[in-house]
């Protein structure tokens, strides 16, 4: 590993470190009902139980109607999705947009491993490129932490669908997952709203202010980072604008109605901003509101 990455390993480090230790501990944590839970004991049906969890078998053998009790995990597994498709490539202010997925990764697995609980990693550009398991310790972390900013990104499109596919696959026991990702797919929708069945799913979308306006630059050759597809576009004219605009536009409404429609929780974080505080305040809201 060059002196570079080494440099931007520890600069996460320390910054995951000093935005998750003692406020974050547990932040992310959210409850589940008959998912993520153990088998306790049996006790007596009242009226206002869930009926679902009647053990009918038991019931007609002690010939009463007896309810089974759960209790929850106290381990929690955390899995996060790190988009590195060519569009994360893309950044005009200080960071690119996979420079925001490898910190927010960063900080994420940080605040798992610092409370206790197992965290693993799907890296997808196109394709699945490579799965960290689910593990606890620090030196699992700081692995997380050296792959996330040491990644690179590949041409091509964006496999999401893969990727919610293999994660499905891959998480045996209900969980959190973390989808750090600018979202610039197709025909992930059903992939997305199956794995929010079985666990809480929780999209980050890492936007660019730059994607928002569209200055009077003349015409220019445009390569489409994923297609490597290249166009003519001419920026001073009005209708290139406005079609620009409403394209941005059906893209965030069908971002947005994907995200509803699959119940998912969503952040929007721009390269531009202060990642990490935002990260650490909506954590802090969600553990306050569950």
């Amino acid at each position: 590993m060059n002196e570079s990455i080494l440099k931007k390993v520890k600069r996460i480090e320390i910054s995951s470190r000093r935005m998750m230790d003692d406020i974050m501990t547990g932040g992310y944590k959210s409850k589940f009902r008959g998912q993520g839970v153990q088998f306790s004991e049996h006790r007596q049906y009242t009226p206002g139980d869930d009926i679902r969890h009647l053990d009918w078998k038991v019931s007609a053998r002690s010939k009463e109607p007896l309810i089974k009790q759960y209790e929850e995990e106290r381990e929690l597994n955390v899995f996060i999705i790190a988009d590195f498709s060519a569009s994360t490539n893309f950044g005009s202010v200080k960071n690119a947009k996979k420079d925001v997925i490898a910190e927010l990764g960063a900080m994420i697995a940080y605040a798992a491993s610092n409370s206790g609980d197992k965290v693993g990693v799907l890296f997808v550009t196109d394709k699945i490129r490579k799965t960290i398991e689910l593990k606890k310790g620090k030196n699992h972390v700081l692995r997380i932490i050296r792959d996330l900013a040491s990644f690179s990104t590949e041409p091509g499109g964006t496999g999401l669908k893969k990727a919610f596919e293999e994660t499905r696959r891959l998480l045996k026991h209900s969980g959190i997952v973390f989808v750090l990702s600018d979202f610039r797919a197709d025909g992930y929708e059903n992939a997305l709203r199956q794995l929010s069945r079985k666990h809480d799913v929780v999209a980050i979308k890492i936007e660019d202010p730059s994607e928002n306006i569209h200055p009077d630059l003349g015409s220019l050759s445009i390569m489409d980072p994923e297609s490597l597809l290249e166009s003519e576009i001419n920026f001073d004219s009005s209708m290139t604008r406005k079609q620009l605009k409403e394209s941005l536009e059906q893209f965030e409404s069908r971002t947005k109605q994907i995200f509803n429609l699959a119940g998912v929780e969503t952040l929007a974080v721009e390269t531009s901003e202060e990642h990490a505080e935002k990260l650490l305040f909506f954590l802090k809201r969600r553990k306050a509101t569950r």
